[in-house]
């Protein structure tokens, strides 16, 4: 059995996603997700120029050997771009293999460790009251878990305010838009935003809150240790990442469960956080950190330390994406929660899938494969359109973290 094609597919149902059909000399096919928000042309480029033409006349089915090739053979490792191109190669391949055996991915995986996985929804408004009864719709469609933003008064466009109450997408503009921030004024209202809501809803929902890389190990510790009386389920992206020591002054001060990982590439983006027990949730995507091929080995790590997976799983995730992580999520022993931002009808018709919602969960399909395929005609009639994350700036003109 051989690769006998592969072929990269654009395509913008709302926002855009870039998808590698992968097909076989038996005529099997696989599909996997190289979505890079903001850059997906870089991502194709690199699949078209230099994954592909070393794709041709390889066995499918050695699936190791062909991550191993793509990403140590390439030299110049890891990185967004490249992690993404090898990720959508491991995703059809699995694809692949579980069309071949007449199974779900899952199962390939290891088999079921849970029957339903817990999501958690987006909640937002401009202002707290905004905020509380977007958190009491989510409560009122099922939701065990809801992440709650806020807009802060006297900050441009806030983080995390999305423009609709389900579909939520940064990505606005052909050249990226300008959005503000001021760290006293959030560290100000945010406390009061989770008091309200647990003074409305009580304790028994779970409740979560992203600070996107906002604020200095200092503010991430002042944060979460004001935000400790409402017993989050997770404070996410406290501090930038990339310096992992600076997670050690987090977590001296408080006992907020802390979450990050969303942008990680590799184990080693996560090793230190890990093995020094500096995180409660790891939240590398299987697009993001190389496939499900790589994500299993964080994942593994990070049991080893009680640390569970909160899988990324935002609107720039293509619902092959979300298929995959979901048999992830199904197997993995030390499953967290997944994140669930909600596709626009037209990304669902472009990626039909068999996986459902259902009282605050979603469920797998029992599909052969990963259970999502794409409609390329469909597909078709949705062309690139360029679009970019914001930036922020502090008052001062400062260049901040989106």
């Amino acid at each position: 059995m051989k690769i006998q094609s592969a072929k990269v597919i654009v395509t913008c149902p709302g926002r855009n996603f870039v998808t590698l059909k992968i097909v076989t000399d038996q005529g099997v096919y696989g599909i996997g997700d190289a979505t890079l928000n903001g850059r997906e042309k870089a991502v194709v480029a690199y699949l078209e120029d230099h994954v592909i033409p070393c794709l041709i006349g390889m066995d499918p089915r050695r699936i190791e050997d062909i991550w191993q090739y793509l990403y140590r053979g390439a030299y110049w490792r890891r990185g967004p771009v490249t992690m993404r191109a090898i990720a959508a190669v491991d995703m059809a391949l699995w694809d692949i293999k579980g069309k071949m055996a007449g199974m779900p991915v899952y199962d390939l995986l290891g088999g079921k460790s849970r029957e339903r996985v817990m999501v958690y929804g987006h909640a937002n408004g401009s202002n707290i009251d905004e905020t509380v009864d977007a958190v009491g719709h989510y409560i009122d469609m099922g939701y065990k878990a809801i992440r709650a933003q806020t807009g802060v008064p006297g900050i441009k466009d806030a983080y995390g305010v999305g423009r609709g109450k389900l579909y939520y997408e940064p990505a606005d503009a052909a050249l990226p838009s300008l959005t503000g921030w001021d760290t006293r004024k959030a560290l100000n209202y945010v406390p009061r935003m989770f008091e309200k809501l647990r003074a409305t809803y009580g304790f028994d929902h779970h409740l979560l809150h992203d600070g996107h890389h906002r604020y200095t190990p200092q503010e991430a510790a002042n944060l979460g240790k004001m935000l400790e009386p409402y017993q989050l389920f997770w404070l996410e992206d406290c501090t930038p990442a990339e310096n992992q020591e600076a997670f050690r002054l987090v977590r001296q001060h408080t006992v907020t469960p802390l979450a990050v990982g969303e942008i990680f590439n590799t184990i080693w983006d996560a090793k230190d956080l890990i093995q020094n027990q500096l995180i409660d949730y790891i939240r590398a995507t299987v697009v993001g950190a190389g496939g499900l091929t790589h994500l299993r080995r964080i994942a593994d790590l990070a049991a080893l330390y009680q640390v569970r997976t909160g899988c990324h799983g935002a609107t720039d995730l293509s619902p092959v994406t979300m298929g995959c992580a979901l048999h992830f999520d199904t197997w993995v022993p030390n499953f967290g929660i997944q994140e669930y931002m909600r596709h626009t009808e037209e990304t669902d018709a472009v990626f039909p899938h068999d996986y459902r919602f259902e009282d605050g969960h979603l469920i797998v399909g029992e599909t052969a494969g990963h259970g999502v395929d794409i409609d390329e005609d469909l597909a078709a009639k949705y062309p690139y359109k360029p679009a970019y994350l914001p930036v922020a700036r502090l008052e001062d003109g400062t260049m901040w973290n989106w």
